[in-house]
Formats: C-alpha cells, structure tokens, sequence
C-alpha cells in the first residue's frame, strides 16, 4: 500500500502533466479557430464553382473530357490526408481503419503526414508518392498533390483516384470520408444550390454566356475545380486534427484534476489516519503510565 509520500509524488506528477496538457489545449484551440475559419471561409466559393460546372455540363459534352472518362476499374489511386503528429483522440486510428479496407493488390497511396506514411510502411503496401505540408498549407502548396494524382489518371496508369480525408463537421464531430477525385461524375458536381438547379433540369447559370466557349471553359476548370477540391479536403482534415486534439487535450486535463482530487481526498484520509493512530499511541502510553 502506498504511503502519504508517494501520493504526495504522484499528485506532484500529475499536477505538471495536468499543466503540460492545459498548454496543449490552448495551443490547439488558437490554430482550431484559424483552420476552422480557413475551412469555411472556402465553402462557398466552391459552391459557386459548382454551379458554374454544372452550367458547362450542360451546354458541352463532358464525356469526352479525359478527367470525366469513366474506365474498368484495374488500379485504384486512394490519397491519405492524415496528420504529422498524434494526441487528437481517435481521429487517425478512424482514418487508418478505413485505408486498410482498400485491396493492396489493385490499389496504390499517396499520402500526406507521417501517420499515414507509417501506416503505409507498416502494412507494406505500395506507396508513389509523400507530399510534406505546412500546418497551414496555401493553395500553391497544396497543388502539386492534386496535379500528381491527376497526371497519373491521364497517362491510364490509375482508373479512379479516391481521397480518404476527415471531413470537418463541428468542434466534437469529425467523420472519416471516402469520396471519389477522378474521374468526375455528373453527381460529384452538383451540390448545395446547384443540386436543387440539377433536381429541377435548370442551368443554374442562366443568363451568362461563356467566352471563348463552353468547352474551352470547361476544359480550363476542371483541372482548377480538382486542384481546389484536394485543397478543400486539406483545409478540412486540418480543422478536424486541431478541433480532435483540442478536445482530447481537455479530456485528458478534466482526467488529470479528476485523478488529482481522488489522490488528495486518499491523502488526506491517510493522514487523518495517521494523526488517529499517533494520537491513541499517545492516549494508551498515558493510560499505562498513569496505570
């Protein structure tokens, strides 16, 4: 049984993890509120850029468009968007989970972070390419990833190009997504407002008229429409690892103080304990004196 010592050393250890853990939290609620405003200060602009492709869907025929050829699926390029550090609570072991469903005979990886790049050396599956990002990537940055999996699409070394990412919903809930790259589909396109103009069989651009022409809009925006879509995707596995790491941090500093005041209420009753017994020593050696 431990003595009031090595609670006391306990408590002291704890206590300056409970600190080290408090620092951590406030560290990640500061880059949470800047990555969660860059997340969504991107959404509708990619709203916009929706409906824009879904106009030129319908004013071209985006079949003949390489990114929007749909082959046999032979070879599968799935890009991992994961973290360069842990302490963010289940948000990598939910992401890695999900990659190792993917067949390692018919797929390769790309990855960013070096969670999804130890996983991926783990598992001895096959890996092209690993992009290095900043903790809070520009759009320049984040562009060679995207022009990567797209020269691999073109050159028909890969048929579809999957992103496995965490999708930022709010500071407690993240969901691990799958969602197809390449080649794009009339139902990838549509969204938000455009999806209501999509149901109802209306061009949700009405009215504009595109200069050259439509085809050679379109053929100018869907490689910038996948370019910004990666970007996005980027944007939001970045607000979901600070918003994760934040609320584990806090968790484990409300864990922390909780155990310190179970280890002090056992100190205290150790002592009170103590002074019992010291003081009915003393009371008996008195009786026995006196006897």
């Amino acid at each position: 049984m431990a003595n009031t010592q090595d609670i006391r050393r306990r408590i002291r250890s704890i206590r300056n993890t409970a600190q080290i853990t408090k620092a951590m939290q406030m560290v990640a609620a500061s880059k949470m509120r800047k990555a969660q405003q860059h997340a969504l200060a991107g959404r509708p602009y990619a709203a916009l850029m929706n409906k824009v492709l879904v106009s030129l869907q319908k004013r071209t025929d985006p079949r003949f468009h390489p990114l929007l050829a749909i082959r046999p699926l032979k070879k599968e390029l799935v890009l991992i968007i994961s973290t360069d550090k842990g302490l963010c609570g289940a948000l990598n072991t939910n992401l890695l989970r999900e990659a190792s469903n993917f067949d390692s005979a018919k797929t390769a990886f790309v990855v960013t972070g070096k969670k999804a790049r130890q996983f991926i050396a783990r598992t001895k599956r096959e890996l092209l390419a690993d992009f290095e990002l900043k903790d809070s990537p520009t759009f320049v940055e984040a562009k060679p990833i995207s022009k990567f999996c797209m020269e691999k699409f073109l050159r028909l070394e890969v048929d579809k190009v999957s992103v496995l990412y965490t999708h930022f919903i709010n500071t407690i809930s993240q969901r691990t997504v799958v969602q197809t790259l390449l080649p794009i589909s009339s139902f990838d396109l549509p969204k938000s407002e455009a999806g209501q103009a999509e149901s109802e069989g209306h061009d949700p651009m009405i009215g504009y008229v595109f200069e050259p022409n439509a085809e050679v809009v379109l053929d100018s925006m869907l490689p910038y429409y996948v370019s910004y879509q990666v970007f996005q995707m980027i944007l939001d596995a970045r607000a979901s690892e600070h918003s994760a790491r934040m609320v584990a941090m806090k968790n484990a500093t409300d864990n922390a103080n909780q155990f310190i005041k179970d280890l002090t209420l056992e100190y205290n009753k150790m002592r009170q304990a103590g002074i019992t017994t010291e003081l009915l020593e003393i009371a008996t050696a008195q009786m026995a004196l006196g006897g």
